[in-house]
């Protein structure tokens, strides 16, 4: 695969690079990685997870979607109630990722414009589906075979059922499909070491270094 210089190069900019993969691909671990190297890791997920308790706007509009229910009186998220209501009902989480994905991409924006570094990653598991990538220089996948990433996930997801997991991956992405529309990829699937991965593909994007267009 060719490579060439990106043109961001004139006005320094960080490139923005998106770093995704299937549930239990090992995404936030590589990712830990590449933050001991100096580099900043924007996780949409979590900051997801803060924007629904700390963004007034996109508060009010889950409100006016799913009603009243879905906060406590206090302010904090009824999440098992909202869980349920989205849960297995593609419509419905739809709804709710079309109003949760345009904040986090207005947040990301805005840490974005903070930042010193010559890339910076955003770590999202929905990169493709929500179409965020279209913002972004390139994309990193994290890819590990289906079993161990199921068996990863239960491990650490002990408040999931097999069940659970398995309708979760039905519903991303293909690996397939996720890796092509990639320009890079990352294996982890405990036969292939991990570190000198992730140093080769920082050099290269040290050096501005993206697949060439086509």
């Amino acid at each position: 695969m060719t490579s060439q210089k990106h043109d961001k190069t004139a006005d320094n900019k960080p490139l923005k690079i998106g770093i995704t993969g299937g549930i239990g691909a090992g995404k936030s671990t590589v990712c830990k990685i590449f933050a001991a190297l100096g580099i900043p890791v924007y996780d949409a997920d979590s900051r997801a997870k803060r924007l629904l308790v700390e963004d007034s706007e996109l508060m009010e509009q889950i409100r006016a979607a799913f009603g009243g229910e879905a906060y406590f009186p206090e302010g904090g998220l009824n999440r098992v109630w909202l869980a349920a209501q989205v849960f297995s009902k593609p419509d419905q989480l739809a709804q709710l990722n079309k109003l949760v994905h345009p904040r986090v991409g207005l947040d990301f924006e805005s840490w974005y414009q903070q930042q010193e570094a010559p890339y910076v990653l955003k770590e999202a598991a929905l990169l493709f589906e929500a179409g965020s990538y279209k913002s972004l220089d390139a994309v990193i996948t994290v890819t590990a075979p289906q079993p161990l990433r199921l068996r990863r996930t239960l491990m650490r997801d002990e408040h999931r059922s097999r069940e659970q997991v398995e309708d979760i991956m039905q519903r991303q992405l293909p690996e397939e499909e996720r890796i092509q529309r990639s320009q890079f990829k990352i294996v982890n699937d405990e036969h292939s070491l991990v570190l000198p991965q992730v140093l080769r593909l920082h050099r290269q994007l040290l050096r501005r270094e993206l697949p060439a267009a086509g």
